[in-house]
């Protein structure tokens, strides 16, 4: 299948070459990231008519449709691997280096469905996270037992993603940013998602955020699985030669903007991330706005009831 054929819209010919470049760079990232049946899922949170929990142009949805979830995505995996009850849970049972494309389109989608969907679709992908992490349970290497529903282990990565997300659309988010108001009330809508999961201590300002990643400081390390996933993350992505320049500057922009004993942590403090981490993640997410920028104007289209590229 050609892309923009089939459940991409039905593009007409496009004869601009920079265009031509652009739909195809769009296509790729968008079903990297979505999986390949990402078009469809995509349709059908946007689509479907009924009432949200989220208005669109609120804070989340500005936060989660926006180019800068590249880098926030790849900073929550590395702080939340600090944590060694998650990272054993991610480690035995997410299958992180055997499928990590099919378990980051299951987040994009987790994400996508409760920011966008309607309240009932919302509703039903939550039950369904909530009766896996049922099944996920196992001891660590260090013998302590842990269970994917304990709302303890929960909150500590609902609140690693909620300040990653946070932080990089604050660093490399499209303008305007959010006001330190419309930051509290990113952070107490997200908290819905995370209760809902079955997360107890939820902050809801961004206050109440540094407070709590505060508090998990002295359960974190640096442990060989933590150690590991940042380097699979960071030295040998899943993707083509080509590819892995342009994916490092992402990466860059996400070890950037990680706090310094993060960083520390996890070993990942070169010269060029401390510097030029900050220019190069900006540069990445320029570049993957305008590439997915093609997935934003066939969306629009299908909700105008038009056939997308005209």
């Amino acid at each position: 299948m050609a892309p923009g054929q089939g459940d991409t819209g039905g593009m007409t010919t496009v004869t601009n070459p920079v265009e031509r470049v652009r739909l195809r760079v769009g296509d790729a990232l968008f079903l990297k990231v979505a999986g390949p049946d990402g078009y469809a899922h995509r349709d059908r949170i946007h689509l479907t008519p009924g009432p949200r929990w989220f208005a669109p142009d609120s804070p989340i949805g500005r936060v989660h449709g926006d180019a800068s979830m590249f880098v926030g995505g790849l900073r929550a995996l590395l702080l939340q691997s600090l944590h060694p009850l998650a990272m054993a849970g991610v480690a035995g049972h997410s299958g992180y280096r055997g499928d990590p494309w099919g378990r980051l389109a299951r987040t994009s989608t987790f994400i996508a469905t409760t920011t966008f969907a309607t309240g009932d679709d919302a509703q039903e992908m939550v039950d369904r996270v909530r009766a896996v992490h049922e099944r996920v349970r196992g001891k660590a290497p260090d013998g302590r037992p842990y269970r994917a529903s304990d709302p303890h282990l929960l909150s500590w990565v609902h609140a690693a993603e909620a300040d990653s997300f946070l932080a990089a659309h604050r660093r490399f988010g499209e303008r305007p940013a959010l006001s330190p108001a419309e930051a509290d009330e990113y952070v107490a809508q997200v908290a819905r998602v995370a209760r809902a999961l079955g997360a107890v201590v939820v902050p809801e300002t961004t206050a109440e955020l540094a407070e709590v990643l505060e508090s998990y400081r002295p359960e974190l390390e640096a442990s060989p699985a933590a150690l590991d996933t940042a380097h699979f993350l960071l030295s040998e992505p899943p993707l083509p030669r080509p590819v892995r320049a342009p994916y490092g500057l992402l990466a860059a922009g996400a070890v950037h903007t990680l706090p310094a004993w993060a960083r520390d942590l996890l070993g990942v403090d070169t010269w060029f991330r401390r510097t030029l981490g900050g220019p190069a993640g900006a540069a990445a997410v320029r570049a993957v706005r305008w590439g997915m920028g093609t997935a934003d104007v066939r969306l629009r289209d299908a909700q105008a009831g038009r056939p997308a590229g005209r």
